[in-house]
């Protein structure tokens, strides 16, 4: 019992690192919502803090 127990999570777990690797719609979004020199999130439209002098 205590095997197929274990054997369950490992497939599961498989199945779930299977799904992490599969590219998502948005993700070229968010990766483009960072700031290329600090790498924080950028809100808005406008500069960077660290483009600003202010951070």
């Amino acid at each position: 019992m205590i095997l197929k127990i274990i054997a369950l999570f490992l497939v599961f777990m498989a199945v779930l690192s299977m799904f992490g690797k599969l590219r998502f719609p948005g993700q070229e979004k968010l990766r483009s919502a960072k700031c290329p020199k600090c790498n924080r999130f950028r809100i808005g439209k406008g500069p960077c803090q660290c483009e600003k002098g202010k951070g």
